[in-house]
């Protein structure tokens, strides 16, 4: 069955990566396990929640207007 679906997660780029570990609450890790399988299903590529989580935070981050109006790195910014 298809079904026309648009998820905010579009198909994904190929990119350099980098590895980086962390620990998420069981639902989280559900929802994204779901979320995985919804993005397999509209775009008949199989990925799975690992490889989605950097292009949710990527997107995220890219529509987060604090963040992009926050000064960068060395300009007081407290670490």
């Amino acid at each position: 069955m298809t079904t026309t679906r648009k998820l905010r997660l579009g198909p994904l780029p190929r990119t350099e990566t980098t590895k980086l570990t962390f620990v998420c609450p069981a639902s989280l890790k559900a929802d994204l396990e779901r979320y995985a399988e919804l993005h397999s299903q509209t775009y008949g590529e199989s990925v799975n929640a690992v490889t989605l989580i950097p292009h949710m935070l990527e997107a995220f981050m890219a529509r987060d207007r604090g963040f992009k109006k926050a000064p960068r790195k060395g300009n007081n910014i407290p670490e």
